[in-house]
């Protein structure tokens, strides 16, 4: 048997605040050390705010005694998975799925070589770990197809912050003062990556708008991390006349997130790629109704909290929004649904589910 380490440091490509990998490596941590470990950070860059607590990848120790384990946290490709792969120390690979390079590298060349070289990574740290576990069980068919020996469900540790904030009063006034002039509001959440899809949110509303809700608005939150896709989504709402009908939000504060969460009616998802979906989760837990392509792991994460649906023309997304917006009886057990399944992801729990992948590494081993 081998010697039972006496750390466990964590590699990262990059870790900012509010962002739910980062956030989670941060709650990893703590669990490591709740464990009796010692427990690093090392991350090729960093966000502001986070010096001292998260180490650059240059300062990660290499104990060749077996006293040291390392975890790493795959999401991309980067110059991190190489220095995991030549660590001496047992490895761990903490998967959140990497998204092919064909959704992204139209819009994005570099990140779609990232997402490429992420994959080729993956295939080659999967076989040497001593475990992979994954926040979701689409993830962790993705790692047992890469070559992993072992592997095993563990819960996101999410980031309550979006689910507790009270709302912003000022953004709760706006959604009543635009509700006079009637119309629904929908919602998605989610970086303005392309593989999120969010043009096709825009189609589905554009039909709604001319087929059951002309004054139906939508609300697209989340940092604008493709200028090009961005700007070109601006183009395609102008083109489609929906100027004044489409908000873009970009970045916002846990306050105002749960403002637009608490004054919205539906929220849309017609994203092509998720490896698990925090947002849907946040809707659950704000009693917001779901509609969503049911792609990846988006059927894992909803179960019966929200209208999965097959396909994401347009004509069929509007009729499924427009069904939950008039439908009360099924609305109100789609909410109640989501609250059952928002509660089945406490934070406790997945820090539980964490520590257990750990015990069960050490076990293997």
């Amino acid at each position: 048997m081998r010697t039972r380490p006496t750390r466990i440091d964590q590699v990262i490509p990059s870790i900012v605040e509010r962002d739910a990998v980062s956030h989670h490596t941060l709650e990893a941590q703590r669990v490591l050390h709740s464990m009796g470990f010692v427990s690093e950070i090392y991350a090729c860059s960093m966000g502001p705010g986070l010096a001292g607590r998260v180490h650059p990848l240059s300062d990660l120790p290499r104990d060749t005694s077996e006293r040291q384990w390392v975890c790493y946290q795959a999401s991309i490709g980067s110059p991190a998975a190489d220095t995991v792969g030549s660590h001496p120390g047992l490895k761990l690979i903490d998967y959140h799925n990497i998204s092919p390079s064909e959704l992204i590298e139209r819009w994005m060349p570099h990140l779609g070589e990232e997402v490429r070289l992420g994959r080729r990574q993956l295939a080659e740290l999967a076989p040497v770990a001593e475990l992979g576990f994954a926040d979701s069980e689409f993830n962790r068919a993705e790692l047992e197809q890469a070559g992993c020996r072992h592997t095993m469900v563990a819960p996101l540790m999410v980031d309550t912050a979006n689910f507790y904030s009270p709302p912003d009063q000022r953004v709760v006034d706006r959604f009543e003062a635009a509700r006079l002039r009637g119309g629904h509001d929908w919602l998605f959440v989610g970086q303005m990556l392309p593989h999120k899809a969010h043009h096709d949110v825009i189609k589905a509303l554009a039909c709604a708008r001319k087929m059951f809700d002309p004054e139906a608005r939508l609300h697209l939150v989340g940092r604008e991390s493709c200028r090009a896709y961005a700007d070109a989504l601006r183009r395609f709402v102008s083109a489609l006349g929906l100027t004044g009908a489409v908000e873009f939000v970009g970045s916002i504060s846990p306050s105002e997130l749960s403002a637009y969460y608490a004054s919205a009616d539906v929220f849309v998802c017609c994203s092509d790629h998720e490896g698990f979906c925090v947002p849907l989760l946040e809707a659950m837990h704000h009693r917001l109704p779901i509609v969503a392509y049911g792609v990846t792991a988006v059927p894992e994460t909803l179960l019966d909290a929200g209208i999965v649906l097959p396909s994401k023309s347009p004509a069929l997304v509007a009729a499924a929004v427009q069904r939950v917006l008039t439908d009360h009886g099924l609305c109100d057990s789609l909410v109640a649904a989501g609250l059952r399944r928002s509660r089945s992801f406490t934070l406790e729990g997945a820090r539980r589910a964490f520590a257990r992948a750990i015990e069960q590494a050490l076990q293997g081993a």
